[in-house]
């Protein structure tokens, strides 16, 4: 294999510190989006799981949660779609360099997607589209109708 001159490749070794990126969980959007199923990448039940969910949405909650988070321009393995919405890796601090938890509330990575998973919806971003949506989907079925019966 050829080596890369300027790139450092990152590889994971127990001699890390948890306060170091590598140690931190990852979090795609994808593992909590309602929309997806299991094989598609859903890591949570759909009832607990947020209808499509943005990195941004992820990274705020997380934030206002207290937790040290950090955002990547990585694309989830399974997500079809290349698009820009669908990017977005999160990154979560769980522990201290001593092994205790950086946030007691959030112990283990289900938590954290729980946690997401429950406060998405109640964002205020989230609540203007619900009010917003009904009505533009209620436009949108009244032109369908005249599919194949027109051959």
């Amino acid at each position: 294999m050829a080596t890369h001159s300027g790139a450092h490749i990152l590889q994971w070794s127990p001699e890390k510190k948890y306060s170091e990126r590598e140690r931190w969980i990852c979090i795609y959007p994808a593992y909590i989006n309602s929309k997806k199923t299991r094989a598609e990448g859903r890591r949570l039940p759909k009832n607990k799981c947020a209808e499509n969910p943005t990195y941004q949405e992820i990274r705020d909650v997380l934030v206002a949660a207290g937790l040290n988070v950090g955002v990547e321009n990585k694309l989830y393995s399974r997500e079809r779609s290349k698009e820009l919405l669908y990017r977005g890796r999160i990154r979560v601090q769980l522990k201290h360099d001593d092994g205790s938890l950086y946030n007691t509330s959030f112990p283990t990575r289900d938590s954290v997607m729980l946690h997401l998973g429950s406060m998405i919806p109640q964002l205020k971003t989230r609540q203007t589209k619900a009010s917003a949506e009904p009505t533009a989907q209620s436009s949108q079925g009244k032109g369908k109708g005249k599919g194949k019966g027109r051959r």
